[in-house]
């Protein structure tokens, strides 16, 4: 077999690292700053970590409804783009606009009635006899000022995903940037109390970070309409926010297997993290380092797939099927390139970023293990999220569904169920099972991009 069909030419790579390299900046500059933001939070003490990290787990969930919500609707951005249809696009950003609005109301209702109780899920006793009651109070705290900055998040994300879709990654990255900026220097001053100001703990990195969304969406907003010929879409945008009924139709049929999917997946990372829960806030406390130290190097899958699924979403809406499927083996081939590196680094520096927590060794000891696993797993990761972006391309959103979600709730979900509550197998052994399981992903994910029914223009003719 020839290598040559994996590795394109240089034109290829040009055209990857234009709309890979500004998202990986992006997300790299945003999660390395999570990382230090965790840390000044994990120097307040082992409880005030564990809180801040059951809350993040909880609007991590209402973080991927929005995403798949707008990623639905994001699929007819990308071939619109590719189509040249200025009205279409304009269409599906009131969609999005009505969508954000809905997921922003739903997840205030949620956590204002239900966020007390949902905290209370994931704290289970263990054998380092840590503060459960305390632990709930700073989640309680933290949640309280982490409410305000849902209806930004929101509002970036609805035109930061518009922009990408259009070719425009720069300024998404630029945003992300302050914003992060914005957040780190905050944190600083508001957790510790300096400047004069109070130490205010979680509640100070919960401000920072409600500051630092307000400055990313301003920035997103603002520039967009002052750049009305770049981004025509916006001009009358809020005229209306009446979608054309047959759009709608398309935009539901397609949409909503993928609004499920990532609220489905989503809440099943959360179900699995609340299996491993059962062996004590320890292993919350573990789970959050190795997580957030893991979404560091998962940047560049994340940035990966985000590239499948806008180039092979605009060769798709151009007609050009034939390219589409040759430069998607391309771009799946380079992520798997990437994933060996990648594990690499991350088992090479695994050891290391746990001594930065003011935790017991016991918590810093299962982080180390729980990121090496991580690293081992790179390429399995790697591998799905590349097919399931390449399905998703295609408008297959009700086959991502089962590849993605009905797979997490089918199999790694009861397996982690069953050996959390009726065996004493150790947390380590038990996490590597269940992220043994996505082998089985690996091979069904295989077939079904090979089987190409992803290969779809769902828009009609190119007008180019």
């Amino acid at each position: 077999m020839s290598l040559r069909k994996y590795i394109g030419d240089r034109a290829f790579y040009s055209r990857l690292s234009a709309v890979m390299v500004p998202m990986l900046v992006q997300n790299l500059i945003t999660n390395f700053v999570s990382l230090l933001d965790n840390v000044m939070v994990g120097q307040v003490g082992t409880e005030p970590m564990s809180g801040v990290a059951i809350v993040n787990q909880l609007l991590f969930v209402l973080n991927l409804f929005l995403f798949g919500g707008l990623a639905g609707v994001g699929i007819f951005t990308a071939q619109f783009y590719g189509k040249g249809d200025e009205e279409g696009l304009r269409s599906t950003v009131r969609a999005k606009l009505c969508f954000a609005l809905a997921a922003v109301a739903l997840g205030l209702v949620v956590f204002l009635c239900f966020g007390e109780r949902l905290i209370s899920l994931f704290l289970h006793p263990g054998e380092e006899d840590l503060n459960l009651a305390a632990t709930l109070r700073y989640g309680k705290a933290y949640l309280a000022v982490m409410l305000v900055q849902i209806a930004p998040f929101a509002l970036t994300q609805t035109y930061s995903s518009t922009l990408r879709e259009t070719g425009e990654t720069v300024l998404p990255m630029r945003a992300g940037i302050a914003a992060v900026l914005v957040n780190l220097v905050f944190n600083y001053i508001l957790i510790f109390g300096k400047l004069g100001v109070p130490a205010l703990g979680v509640v100070g990195a919960a401000l920072a970070t409600v500051l630092s969304r307000f400055v990313e969406c301003g920035v997103v907003v603002i520039w967009t309409h002052r750049h009305r010929q770049r981004m025509p879409f916006v001009r009358g945008l809020y005229r209306s926010l009446r979608v054309p009924r047959g759009l709608l139709k398309q935009i539901l049929v397609l949409g909503t297997p993928l609004l499920l999917n990532e609220l489905l997946w989503s809440g099943g990372m959360t179900m699995l993290n609340q299996c491993y829960s059962l062996r004590g806030l320890e292993v919350v406390s573990a789970f959050n380092i190795s997580s957030t130290v893991g979404n560091l190097f998962f940047c560049a899958f994340i940035a990966t797939g985000n590239a499948i699924s806008i180039m092979i979403g605009q060769l798709l809406g151009a007609g050009e099927l034939e390219r589409a499927v040759d430069e998607d083996r391309k771009l799946i081939a380079f992520s798997l390139a990437l994933s060996v590196a990648v594990g690499l680094l991350m088992a090479l520096v695994a050891p290391l970023i746990p001594r930065l927590y003011n935790t017991t060794d016991a918590v810093k000891a299962l982080a180390v293990k729980l990121l090496l696993i991580y690293a081992a797993m790179m390429p399995l990761f790697s591998y799905t999220n590349s097919c399931y972006f390449t399905l998703r391309s295609g408008g297959k959103t009700l086959i991502t569904f089962v590849f993605d979600s009905l797979f997490v709730w089918v199999m790694s979900i009861p397996v982690a169920f069953v050996l959390s509550h009726y065996t004493g197998m150790p947390i380590v052994p038990m996490y590597a099972i269940v992220e043994l399981l996505n082998l089985i992903k690996c091979a069904i994910g295989f077939f079904m991009v090979r089987q190409r029914k992803w290969v779809v223009n769902l828009v009609g003719k190119s007008e180019k």
